[in-house]
């Protein structure tokens, strides 16, 4: 198996990937809408690949809750056949650990709090994902201690002198 960054010749593939693995629809979730006309944070786009092709998948985001810059993490998919060997928990460390590495504060991402929880993302009752997203599901994860402390409010789109790179 393979890590490596997602570069943009590996775009639609990824996006296939999203495709099998979650809910026909998807972009309509309010965090597409967060992505719409933003590049996504490049050197933290990471893929799994062995000698049949894409194993698995994670992209992240700038956005901005009161002026705070943010990732919002998501997608993460592992390909159906691939489920149970880890490759997710793979990928959310080792970009976790690049973001850190990067000087990146705070992490943010809608999804289950039992799963996520074993990363160390904890509940955010302070933080407004647009409607219609399920406030029990907005988790956050402090990169440096005390990050999430007193940053609250709505999510915005990043700021535009955001530095993100194109994948």
């Amino acid at each position: 198996m393979q890590l490596l960054q997602e570069t943009l010749a590996d775009w639609w593939e990824v996006e296939a990937l999203y495709d099998l693995c979650f809910a026909p629809g998807r972009e309509a979730l309010s965090s597409y809408r967060l992505r719409d006309g933003v590049a996504p944070v490049a050197s933290l786009c990471l893929i799994l690949r062995d000698e049949n092709g894409l194993a698995a998948a994670i992209r992240f985001w700038p956005v901005q809750v009161a002026g705070a810059p943010v990732l919002l993490l998501g997608p993460i998919a592992v390909h159906p056949t691939h489920q149970g060997e880890g490759l997710g928990g793979w990928l959310m460390h080792e970009s976790l650990a690049r973001a850190r590495a990067e000087g990146w504060e705070r992490v943010l991402l809608v999804g289950d709090a039992p799963y996520y929880g074993r990363f160390g993302f904890a509940r955010l009752d302070t933080v407004l994902m647009p409607p219609p997203t399920n406030p029990a599901r907005v988790l956050g994860l402090d990169l440096v201690e005390g990050a999430w402390d007193g940053v609250s409010g709505p999510v915005g789109k990043a700021a535009p002198h955001s530095t993100s790179d194109e994948t």
